[in-house]
C-alpha cells in the first residue's frame, strides 16, 4: 500500500442534520466541454466540476487545438468558454486515471492528420483499452499499443465499427460523441454481453441529440450517427448524483436528515437511482421544496440489488451494507474490477481487515453482518473507496482512511464539505 497520510474518519456522535450543495456531475462536465471543443462555433459550460478528471479533460482538449478559458472559479465548480479550433497533432496527452479522458479523447485524436501521444497514472496502464483502440483501427486510424501508453494517428473517414462493450459503455460513448465530426459518420454494432452502465448511454446520446447530432438507436445494440455539425451551446452541468451518495449515506447512518439541493426532476444521471436503493434500505426518500431530503432511522437494511447501471455507486452501498442488519447481495458490476482498482477485491479487503465479512461473487459481493473495528481503510488511489470509508467511519470509531486526497479525482473539496456535514448548518 501507499504511504499516504492517514484520515481520521470522524463519527457522527448525534444524528447528522446538514444541507449539502453538491458540484456538478463529472459525466456530465467531461461530455460537454469535449462536445464545446467538437461544435460549429463557440459556447460555455456553466457550473462544470472542477476536479482533478474535469482538469485533465480541459487539458486534453487544448493540447488538441481548444481554446478553453475558465471564469466565475470558486469552490469546486466554474464556467468554461469554449471556443472550437482545427484538431491538431504533435500533443501528448495525460489521461491521469479518467476513464472518460482515456475513452473519449482518442477517437478526437483520430480527427487530426498526425500522431498524438497518451499516457496516463501506473494504475491507467492496467484500466482496458483495446476495445477503444481496436474500433479506431478498424475505422482507419493508425494506433500504436493497445494499453496506455499508445499513439493515435488520423486522420479517419468513419464507417461501420463492431466492438464489445461489455466491459465499459465508455467504449462506445467515446465513439458516439466524436462520430458527428468523422467524414462518413459510424454505425456501431456491439456484440457481446449486456453494455453495463446503460444510463451513462442515454445521457451520451441525449446531449448529442440536444446539440442537432442524428442518432438512430432503433435497432438494439446498433447506433447509426449521421455526419454533420455539432451545434454550439451554453449549458449548465447539473449537481453530480452519485457524488452525492456518501453524504446522503450520512443521514442513514446517524438517523438523521440530508438534504441536498437542485436535484433534478428527470435525468439521465445513473446517480438518481440512489432514491430508490437508499428507501430500499429503510430510509425515507423525498423531494422538498430545498431539495432531495434522506432521513434514516439508525438501522440500515441489507439489500438485493442489480448495480450494473449504477456501479459507480458499489463502493457506497457495500459501505452500509457493511453497517447494515441483515445481509446483502450486489449484483451485476462484475466490470467494475477494471475501474479505477479491483473495485470488488478491494471492498472485500478493507470490509474484511475491520472485522466484517465479504466475499466476491462471479459478478458482484455478499456481506453479512458483523461488528467492525476501527483500523486502516486503504483507498487503492480510487476516490470511491476513499469516500466509502468515510461513510464506514461514521459509525465506526478510530477508522483512518489512507490518502483521503485521492477524493480530488471528482471532488476536490470532499473532506471539508464531510467536516461541514457534520457539523450541521443549523
Amino acid at each position: 500500500m501507499s504511504s499516504a497520510p492517514l484520515w481520521p474518519a470522524p463519527t457522527a456522535t448525534e444524528p447528522v442534520h446538514a444541507t449539502v450543495p453538491v458540484p456538478g456531475s463529472k459525466s456530465v462536465t467531461n461530455r460537454a466541454l469535449l462536445l464545446a471543443a467538437l461544435a460549429d462555433g463557440p459556447g460555455t459550460v456553466r457550473l462544470a466540476l472542477r476536479s482533478r478528471d474535469s482538469d485533465l479533460m480541459a487539458d486534453a482538449l487544448r493540447a488538441l487545438g481548444t481554446t478553453m478559458t475558465s471564469s466565475n472559479e470558486g469552490g469546486s465548480s466554474l464556467d468554461w468558454t469554449v471556443v472550437p479550433g482545427p484538431v491538431t497533432a504533435g500533443g501528448r496527452i495525460d489521461v491521469g486515471l479518467a476513464g472518460t479522458v482515456m475513452r473519449f479523447v482518442p477517437p478526437m485524436a483520430a480527427l487530426a492528420d498526425g500522431e498524438v501521444s497518451f499516457d496516463g497514472d501506473p494504475h491507467a496502464r492496467k484500466r482496458p483499452m483495446g476495445v477503444i483502440l481496436a474500433a479506431l483501427r478498424a475505422l482507419g486510424a493508425q494506433v500504436t499499443g493497445d494499453a496506455l501508453p499508445f499513439t493515435v494517428r488520423g486522420p479517419l473517414t468513419g464507417g461501420e465499427v463492431v466492438l464489445d462493450a461489455s466491459g465499459s459503455s465508455q467504449f462506445l460513448s467515446g465513439l458516439l460523441l466524436v462520430a458527428a465530426r468523422f467524414p462518413k459518420g459510424v454505425t456501431v454494432r456491439h456484440s457481446g454481453p449486456p453494455i453495463p452502465s446503460q444510463p451513462h448511454i442515454r445521457m451520451t446520446l441525449q446531449m448529442l441529440r440536444e446539440r442537432g447530432v442524428h442518432v438512430d438507436d432503433s435497432e438494439p445494440d446498433v447506433w447509426r450517427v449521421e455526419p454533420g455539425p455539432i451545434r454550439a451551446t451554453d449549458f449548465t452541468v447539473e449537481p453530480d448524483l452519485s457524488n452525492a451518495a456518501p453524504f446522503l449515506s450520512a443521514a442513514m447512518v446517524s438517523g438523521g436528515t440530508v438534504v441536498i439541493p437542485g436535484w433534478p426532476a428527470e435525468t439521465t444521471q445513473p446517480g438518481d437511482q440512489l432514491r430508490g436503493l437508499l428507501a430500499g434500505m429503510g430510509a425515507s426518500v423525498a423531494f422538498t421544496a430545498d431539495g432531495l431530503a434522506v432521513t434514516g432511522t439508525g438501522r440500515i437494511s441489507g439489500i438485493d440489488a442489480d448495480l450494473r447501471d449504477v456501479a459507480e455507486l458499489t463502493p457506497t452501498i457495500a459501505a452500509l451494507a457493511a453497517l447494515a442488519d441483515s445481509p446483502s447481495r450486489i449484483r451485476g458490476v462484475a466490470h467494475i474490477r477494471g475501474h479505477e482498482t479491483d473495485r470488488l477485491a478491494a471492498l472485500v479487503a478493507e470490509i474484511n481487515a475491520l472485522g466484517g465479512d465479504a466475499n466476491e461473487t462471479d459478478d458482484g459481493l455478499e456481506i453479512r453482518p458483523r461488528p467492525l473495528t476501527g483500523g486502516v481503510f486503504h483507498s487503492y488511489a480510487d476516490h470511491r473507496m476513499a469516500t466509502a470509508g468515510a461513510v464506514i467511519g461514521l459509525a465506526v470509531p478510530g477508522v483512518l482512511v489512507e490518502d483521503i486526497a485521492t477524493t480530488g479525482k471528482t471532488l476536490p473539496e470532499f473532506a471539508s464539505m464531510w467536516a461541514r456535514m457534520l457539523g450541521g448548518d443549523r
